[in-house]
């Protein structure tokens, strides 16, 4: 199978890129320039080198669906987009991104009829409200979405758009929730915090985590895990599926750090500024149509951040560009 992503030099991205290269199958990445310093806290020269790259934009629809006919991809991993803060300043920008760029995803496979298997997309736990919008206990997928960021009103608009590809032109896709994604390679946006938390406590610098309360905490290498399996999952539809981690407050965060890096003790703190989004996401339906998924409890997980980090702070190549 030949993989093309699109985002493929990000977080997600790189470890989705480190699975599949594993695993044996061609992987091309579609953006603007080749940047892979992510990749390389998870991934040897030999095996970066040995992806394709194609340059372009993702809101270049003409230039994508050019890629995609001449590569030959069999499936497509969608993972390009800007996060809340960009599209907050400039919400034209961040709709010509999160929501062109899909659309441009989805004719890309509709011009090369027969050639995309299936297309698999980041969409966002920033669908729903906030956590008082909801009845206590797991929140279904098809509970009402309340987003409350034009980040998470794209992320709607790009489920609904699927949902009519699929009706009328038979492209199937899936599109995926993650909440707070953490783990080596995770430097950006506001849920970057506990990975960046994690860093500063490699270093002995203090750090603070710039929200509280809940939080749904999925480490990174079980999210790459999950888009493969919906990618080479038997289905057909075009279905959205919220991802459940770790349930905890951002406490247990700073708890699992200080176990995994006892020097830390009293350098990472946090406010009380919870995000308005509801953690406490039902996986149910994700694990009754795809099958069963990977969890890495939250212990494990940061202490194997802090272990990669720890590891290339050594070796002098830890990026600490993120903490300043």
């Amino acid at each position: 199978m030949h993989y093309l992503l699109t985002g493929g030099y990000g977080c997600i991205g790189s470890w989705i890129v480190r699975n599949l290269i594993d695993q044996g199958h061609q992987v091309s990445i579609y953006d603007l320039a080749a940047h892979t310093g992510r990749m390389a806290l998870v991934m040897s020269r030999e095996e970066i080198d040995t992806i394709g790259f194609f340059e372009g934009d993702i809101a270049d629809g003409a230039a994508f669906t050019r890629a995609v006919g001449d590569l030959g991809a069999t499936h497509i991993i969608h993972l390009a987009g800007l996060q809340v803060p960009v599209c907050r300043a400039n919400p034209v920008k961040g709709a010509m991104v999160n929501v062109i760029g899909t659309l441009n995803v989805f004719e890309a496979a509709k011009a090369n009829p027969g050639q995309i298997h299936r297309i698999v997309y980041a969409s966002s736990a920033a669908v729903y409200g906030r956590e008082e919008d909801y009845e206590t206990g797991p929140i279904s997928n098809d509970a009402p979405l309340k987003p409350l960021t034009h980040y998470g009103v794209y992320k709607q608009c790009n489920e609904g758009c699927a949902r009519v590809y699929h009706v009328e032109n038979g492209i199937s896709s899936i599109g995926l929730r993650p909440w707070t994604v953490y783990g080596p390679g995770r430097d950006f946006g506001l849920t970057s915090d506990p990975t960046k938390a994690v860093k500063a406590a490699v270093l002995g610098r203090p750090f603070v985590i710039k929200f509280g309360g809940r939080n749904n905490m999925q480490y990174v290498d079980d999210t790459a895990k999950i888009f493969i399996r919906c990618a080479e999952a038997p289905y057909d539809g075009a279905g959205v599926y919220s991802i459940r981690g770790e349930i905890v407050t951002v406490d247990d965060i700073v708890a699992a750090i200080e176990r995994a890096v006892p020097q830390s003790t009293g350098l990472i703190t946090h406010t009380d500024n919870a995000i308005p989004i509801a953690p406490d996401l039902d996986d149910r339906p994700l694990l009754d149509d795809i099958g069963r998924i990977p969890h890495t409890p939250l212990p494990e997980g940061i202490a194997h951040t802090a272990e990669v980090f720890r590891r290339h702070h050594l070796a002098g190549t830890l990026d600490v560009s993120d903490l300043t």
